[in-house]
C-alpha cells in the first residue's frame, strides 16, 4: 500500500525548479519528449502559465508539473499547430508529468483540476491535449478518458515515430479532475 500522500499546494513553476523539472520530464520519455536546459527555458518563456505541485512540508521540490499555452501562442510544436486550426480560442497542456514514486495518489487529478481553473480564468471553453498511441500509453488514455477527454484526431509526429490521440475537452462540463 502506498503512503498516504502528504499536503500539497500548486503554484507556478520556479526558476529554481528547472533541473528537478528536466529529471522529471527525462524520466517521463517517451510519454513525453526529451528536454535539455535551453528548450525548457524557452518552453516556459513562450508558455501561456505553469503550474508544479509540491509538498507543503518541502516546497523547493517538484512532485509534478503542467505547461501551458493558451491560442495565439509562437510555438511550433506540430500538435499545438493542429489545435490552432480547431479553435480560436483554447488552452493547450503541452505536458504534465508527475514523479513516478507519486504517481497514482492524485496529483495528476490536482494538476488537471488547476489547469480547468487556468482555462476558465482565461475565459475558453476547451483544453486540448495529446496521448501516445504509439509508442502507447494505455494509462494516460484511461485517465483522459474518466476526466472527459474525446479524441479530435490523431496525427503522426517525429518524423512517424510517434502517433498521437489528439484529445478535446470542454472547460464548462468539467467541474474538478477524478481521482486517479
Amino acid at each position: 500500500m502506498t503512503d498516504p500522500l502528504p499536503p500539497v499546494s500548486l503554484r507556478p513553476l520556479l526558476d529554481t525548479d528547472s533541473a528537478r523539472v528536466l529529471e522529471l520530464n527525462s524520466a517521463a520519455v517517451p510519454a513525453v519528449n526529451d528536454l535539455g536546459a535551453d528548450d525548457l527555458a524557452a518552453l516556459i518563456a513562450a508558455s501561456h502559465s505553469t503550474i508544479a505541485v509540491v509538498a507543503d512540508a518541502d516546497p523547493d521540490t517538484v512532485l509534478g508539473f503542467a505547461i501551458l499555452f493558451a491560442a495565439g501562442a509562437d510555438y511550433a510544436s506540430e500538435n499545438y499547430r493542429y489545435f490552432s486550426e480547431q479553435a480560436h480560442t483554447f488552452l493547450y497542456l503541452d505536458r504534465i508529468v508527475v514523479a513516478a514514486d507519486h504517481r497514482g495518489r492524485g496529483l495528476g487529478a490536482q494538476l488537471y483540476s488547476a489547469v480547468f481553473d487556468a482555462a476558465r480564468a482565461l475565459p475558453t471553453e476547451v483544453v486540448f491535449c495529446e496521448v501516445n498511441l504509439q509508442p502507447p500509453n494505455p494509462r494516460s488514455l484511461a485517465f483522459h478518458e474518466r476526466l472527459g477527454f474525446t479524441e479530435i484526431g490523431q496525427q503522426a509526429t517525429k518524423d512517424d515515430t510517434v502517433v498521437v490521440s489528439l484529445l478535446s475537452a470542454s472547460v464548462t462540463r468539467v467541474r474538478s479532475a477524478p481521482e486517479q
